[in-house]
């Protein structure tokens, strides 16, 4: 049964009580005040599955169709006191309301306050016999009558926030401003564990047999109940020809739930559908505790400004300095004898720019930033498994980044422009008690050169256009092999078949970076107005192996317009493809070619065919589609070639959605309006990844996880608009 929204369900906050008693009532005659007040009912229509994508950050609930409206615009200036009051209030019968006042007085100070809600609905439909799902203490009960027999579960999180700023002229060379939020956040989201018993390490951990299971995964939604604050404080300060600025950053997070302590016993499904008991090993593993997020807390201090040496060359600099800390009890107790992991990352930045225009035609630009972070956290041993312990990796690192830029006007046609660029990273010496696991060799130090040039001419009075081309090239240092908590050693065999077979991260290979680019805006008339693009960049990777990502490429064209019809009618439109690829190789002879490609468009229009209507809406459309196609190389085995032969493949990721958004406002009189808004969208969506062909993915205990492949719902709004004297 449908639930309405009434208005007795809006709860107060205490921000708007204290602005409506504070500057509603009192006002003088001489005063200025526009108070606009809108209220309303809006109907969604579909069911639960229906609306799932809709419904993410739609702010309706799930179970109710009919919600309450209502937003307020309140504005008071005093001319005596020179101050001025602004009050904005939306969907403040629903939970992502917003309230925000400004209250200043020009020249002097101003106060700022705001609340605001946001409400996420997980787009995936969950079916589970959880007991306690979203707490801290979950357990897991297995659904006997088969997956999908269990109840339905809302992955959903709520946020909160709420700030308060306060900004004062000191004189005409200085100011002050200090600015504070918190922001509270509920709920639960997508979260789970697995485990394969790991019988070489564990002998009591059995794998599966016919008549117990040794492996599982289970959805745990995780708990959420945290809260992040900032205050944000600056002093500033101008003089004939330098300003200065100081500030203060503070972030502090806390986390109520720091750990998951699930209680999962009993049965739990074999890959094939079979109920059995589940291994007692594998259970000592699943009910485990889960670390959550940890509080943590930074704090920055940055001193900031610029000097103009000359009125053609003025320089800017930043310095700052932050330290940040992780320090939060362990969950359990810790092999290494720590009670936390004492985490902190001290940081530096350094960044100086100049500009100049030494003569009318020449304009120059240069940008140095060095950016250095030391990792302080204790090294220890958090893994004693097998005869070498391996401790966590210090993750210090230095970035150097360096820009230079030139441009000439040629003439009042031509314009060019070259730069160059350079970014050095030095990830600091391995941890030599550390392991990499899954990776054959790292780099210490990256380099990246780039060039880039620009030319851009006015073809008419109507036309003009841009073309830019760049390239880039990355290499690095030598290649270290890790030896599993024995330190590295320099890969100097490179037909080792350990190399050559070998796992290379993307970011550390050499890589070769072109791109081109052509821009053009066209206005035939005062009328017509139209932008076009056209992009295409490629990547080329190269490490030692064979396999992994060896190209990558981007290709992008749109083009947006618009054309006044009359003063009465405007109409406006857009349409864009692009293309993203990744051809990459992997053991056993898959050789994967990834392709993304997007298309999109959309018309829209705005008209007020009298003086009482006004009309507005647009139709927009988007096609996206993810293709693996695989392939194999000589080095597949038989197996693998006639699994490839009998699944054809992974399929394909689709995304299709279209939506149609009208409205339209007539004023009834100068005081009042009535506004009638309407929303159609359809949807296709199928990820793999969580089900197949309809049937949803399918946890260990029989709870499922799945959506709507084609979803449709329809939105209307009516919206009473009064504007008081």
């Amino acid at each position: 049964m449908t639930k309405p929204i009434s208005l007795i369900q809006f709860q107060r906050s205490a921000l708007a009580l204290a602005v409506c008693a504070a500057f509603l009532p009192a006002q003088a005659q001489s005063d200025f005040v526009e108070t606009t007040i809108s209220a309303g009912v809006g109907v969604v229509d579909g069911s639960r599955s229906d609306r799932a994508l809709f419904d993410q950050y739609s702010g309706l609930p799930k179970d109710r169709s009919v919600a309450g409206m209502l937003g307020i615009d309140y504005s008071l200036r005093k001319e005596d006191t020179a101050t001025w009051v602004e009050l904005h209030g939306s969907d403040l019968l629903g939970d992502t309301r917003e309230l925000n006042l400004v209250w200043k007085k020009a020249g002097d100070w101003k106060f700022t306050a705001d609340y605001s809600g946001l409400v996420h609905n997980d787009l995936h439909e969950v079916n589970t016999g959880l007991i306690n799902p979203g707490s801290a203490m979950p357990t897991v009960a297995a659904l006997t009558g088969g997956a999908g027999t269990g109840a339905i579960f809302d992955l959903q999180t709520k946020r909160s926030q709420m700030g308060v700023g306060y900004t004062k002229i000191i004189n005409p060379r200085m100011q002050w401003s200090v600015n504070l939020k918190s922001e509270n956040k509920t709920g639960s989201r997508l979260f789970g564990i697995g485990m394969n018993c790991p019988t070489a390490y564990d002998p009591a951990c059995l794998g599966t047999t016919g008549i117990s299971v040794g492996w599982a995964t289970l959805m745990l939604p995780e708990p959420i109940d945290s809260n992040h604050s900032q205050i944000d404080a600056r002093l500033s300060y101008a003089l004939e020809k330098l300003r200065l600025s100081v500030g203060y950053y503070g972030s502090f997070y806390r986390n109520a739930n720091s750990a998951m302590y699930p209680n999962v016993a009993g049965n739990l499904y074999n890959p094939v559908g079979s109920l059995f008991p589940a291994s007692p090993g594998l259970l000592g593993y699943l009910n485990q505790a889960v670390s959550l997020p940890p509080d943590s807390q930074a704090h920055q201090l940055d001193l900031t400004g610029n000097y103009a040496f000359t009125d053609k060359t003025r320089g800017t600099f930043k310095l700052a300095y932050a330290t940040a800390t992780q320090d939060d009890q362990f969950a359990g107790v810790s092999r290494t004898g720590l009670t936390s992991l004492g985490g902190r990352a001290n940081t530096a930045l350094v960044q100086f720019g100049v500009t100049s225009r030494p003569i009318p035609k020449l304009a120059l630009s240069a940008d140095v930033r060095y950016f250095n972070k030391e990792d302080d956290t204790p090294i220890a041993a958090y893994n004693i498994a097998g005869v070498t312990p391996y401790t966590n990796q210090n993750l210090s690192s230095r970035k150097t980044n360096a820009k230079l830029q030139a441009s000439w006007q040629f003439n009042s046609d031509y314009r060019g422009t070259l730069g160059a660029d350079y970014e050095l990273i030095d990830r600091a010496a391995f941890t030599a008690t550390s392991a990499a696991a899954g990776i054959t060799a790292l780099r210490e130090n990256t380099d990246e050169t780039g060039l880039r040039a620009e030319l851009r001419r006015r073809m008419s009075d109507t036309l003009s256009g841009a073309v830019s081309v760049s390239s880039s090239r990355r290499s690095g240092s030598a290649w270290l092999k890790d030896n599993s908590g024995l330190g590295v050693s320099p890969v100097s065999d490179f037909a080792d078949p350990a190399i050559v077979n070998g796992i290379f991260m993307p970011t550390l290979a050499d890589r070769q970076r072109d791109k081109v680019k052509i821009y053009a805006d066209w206005m035939p008339t005062k009328d017509w107005s139209v932008q076009f693009s056209a992009e295409d960049g490629t990547d080329k990777y190269s490490s030692p192996s064979v396999y992994g990502l060896r190209d990558a490429g981007l290709n992008q064209f749109s083009v947006d317009w618009s054309y006044a019809v009359s003063f009465r009618l405007q109409l406006n439109g857009y349409a864009s493809t692009g293309t993203q690829s990744f051809n990459q190789s992997r053991q056993a002879g898959y050789v994967t070619a990834f392709d993304n490609r997007n298309t999109s468009f959309g018309v829209g229009f705005a008209a007020k065919p009298t003086g009482q209507l006004e009309l507005g809406g647009g139709l927009s459309y988007v096609d996206d589609v993810s293709k693996y196609a695989q392939t194999l190389n000589t080095s597949a085995d038989a197996y693998t070639i006639a699994s490839l032969a009998a699944s054809g493949g992974l399929p394909d990721i689709m995304f299709r959605q279209t939506a149609l958004k009208l409205f339209g406002k007539y004023a009834l009189d100068k005081k009042s309006a009535v506004r009638v808004d309407f929303v159609h969208q359809k949807s296709t969506y199928n990820d793999w990844a969580w089900g197949y062909n309809g049937v949803p993915y399918t946890y260990s205990d029989g709870t499922t996880l799945g959506q709507k492949t084609d979803q449709s719902v329809n939105f209307i709004g009516i919206t009473y608009v009064y504007q008081l004297p």
